[in-house]
């Protein structure tokens, strides 16, 4: 399991732009980016296996069109129970707070496609221990409310 892309944005609504790396700040959210806010949605997650799923219907999308900061490889995400902890690399943990999403109007990839798979595959977490991320590095379950 790894990072395939970091991603943020300055807008609300907006695709993403992939960044070479990110600063994932405790209890807060993704340095710069504009849904930063402390509360229990501090980080945006999609696995990449959502996103060629999306390919594989004939949509032209990338890592961060949905709006995710954070793409994963190698784990279904939206599969895993609320409470759920994540590492990535060797310092930084999150904690799985809110599974989907109610997707709001004007958005980017909905317009452009008809349909989003964040609402319903996109994951938010809690930045419990922050530091740097970046594309490449690991990514793992450490542990899981249902184990």
């Amino acid at each position: 399991m790894r990072i395939v892309a970091v991603s943020k944005s300055e807008k609300k609504g907006e695709k993403k732009v992939n960044q070479d790396s990110a600063v994932l700040l405790e209890n807060y959210g993704m340095e710069g980016d504009v849904h930063a806010d402390g509360t229990h949605r501090q980080l945006s997650l999609l696995a990449v296996e959502s996103i060629r799923a999306m390919r594989a219907l004939g949509c032209d999308v990338r890592p961060g069109d949905f709006a995710e900061n954070i793409t994963t490889e190698g784990v279904i995400l939206h599969t895993l129970p609320l409470g759920t902890r994540f590492r990535i690399g060797r310092d930084i943990e999150l904690e799985l707070t809110q599974i989907g999403k109610e997707c709001h109007s004007g958005c980017a990839i909905a317009k452009q496609v008809g349909s989003c798979v964040m609402p319903k595959e996109g994951i938010f977490c809690r930045i419990l221990k922050g530091g740097v991320v970046k594309p490449g590095d690991s990514f793992s379950v450490l542990k899981s409310s249902a184990s």
